[in-house]
């Protein structure tokens, strides 16, 4: 049986679920498996709060999770000739390469929104910012300590985080939770730290039922995180920040929390996108007129064929694309009919800081909630899953 190269472009969630699922499903097969990234390493994204409120490692080797039976190269796609089944891609050293391949995934995944430069502040777009985020605070902090001016000593020990999604209300409370306790250390009483949280909605957690969002909104506020609801932020400028309904919030850092947009690098690879820039798949994640090309994970538009519901961008989405992709890439291999999309069930987890979760699922009608420590476990859990952490 002749040889197969099957390439996975991007080792995110998305990809390295896909190459799992591809090897486990394919066993026994003669392929060989070519896993490119920029990065030598799997980056859990979804952490990035973690490394912004205290030191810590949120990355994980990608030999580490495929410890043999794969190529790694680390470089970029530029483009993808699709009828020809090559791929060019330029690699850690600048130099150009050509790729040939039998079966190709795309799993790029997405990016951070980026404020505007003039609109001041800190994205959480990589380990690098996150780290400036917790310097920025914590020399605030040491800062405040020797500060006599009460208006500035309040000004360093507050931020705001502008964006209350799910990533801003783990953001705004991670750091509550971190800056209490610095300010335990430096002896400032824990009052004084204040973390605002800024929603453009008028509640929590749109996705939901507005209970779920009461109860997150309860246990951030006991966590130490004000939320102003109903105001967008516009810029921060010289520690200040100024919000839409003309309220401003004197701060020693604001920390920008806009969501995610598929990685602009497809725009160059030459696959079909939609006008938001995903990839145009089937619902078998086939890729629009290039044979043997698939597409899963944030930078893929997947939609549900009985439901016509799209998938969004979330981890726990891509882990379940991905399982599928497997299913479907025998059956492509067999000539056999391949399995559909089918979107996963509604189920949200809420990391609200060390040991604290919220969860929530709606099945057979009822919506359940989850809270406490079982909800941080589910939290905790669907964070392992995602990246394959036993």
């Amino acid at each position: 049986m002749k040889e197969r190269t099957c390439v996975i472009v991007g080792g995110g969630y998305a990809g390295i679920n896909a190459l799992k699922a591809v090897r486990d499903t394919c066993k026994g097969r003669p392929i060989r498996f070519i896993l490119i990234d920029k990065e030598p390493h799997h980056l859990r994204k979804v952490l990035l709060f973690k490394p912004a409120a205290a030191k810590t490692d949120i990355s994980i080797p990608l030999k580490s999770l495929f410890p043999e039976g794969v190529e790694f190269v680390q470089g970029t796609v530029t483009l993808i000739k699709g009828q020809e089944k090559i791929l060019l891609l330029r690699n850690k050293n600048g130099q150009e390469h050509a790729l040939p391949y039998d079966m190709l995934i795309l799993a790029v995944g997405s990016v951070t929104r980026q404020p505007e430069p003039e609109q001041g502040g800190i994205a959480l777009t990589g380990v690098e910012t996150a780290e400036a985020v917790r310097e920025k605070w914590l020399a605030n902090m040491r800062q405040a300590v020797h500060e006599k001016q009460p208006s500035e000593r309040e000004r360093l020990l507050t931020i705001a985080v502008a964006g209350a999604g799910i990533s801003g209300m783990e953001t705004s409370a991670e750091l509550a939770f971190a800056m209490h306790e610095e300010a335990k250390n430096l002896g400032i009483h824990p009052d004084e730290v204040k973390v605002y949280l800024i929603n453009a909605q008028d509640r929590l957690f749109t996705e939901g039922p507005p209970k779920m969002g009461r109860k997150l909104e309860s246990a951030l506020t006991e966590g130490g995180v004000t939320i102003l609801h109903g105001q967008k932020a516009l810029h921060e400028q010289n520690g200040l920040v100024t919000l839409s309904g003309g309220r401003t919030l004197a701060v020693g850092l604001c920390v920008w929390s806009l969501g995610l947009q598929p990685n602009p690098a497809l725009r160059s690879m030459g696959v079909p996108l939609t006008t938001h820039g995903q990839v145009v798949v089937d619902e078998s994640y086939r890729v629009a007129g290039t044979p043997g090309v698939y597409s899963i994970g944030d930078c893929a538009r997947i939609v549900d064929p009985a439901s016509r519901q799209a998938d969004t961008m979330t981890c726990k989405e891509a882990s379940g694309q991905a399982m599928r992709l497997g299913k479907i890439v025998l059956a492509d291999l067999d000539g056999t009919p391949a399995p559909a999309h089918k979107s996963y069930m509604d189920i949200y987890c809420v990391g609200l800081g060390p040991e604290r979760g919220m969860v929530w699922t709606r099945k057979w009608g009822l919506d359940i909630i989850l809270t406490g420590k079982l909800g941080w476990k589910l939290r905790q859990f669907t964070w392992n899953v995602a990246s394959m952490i036993k």
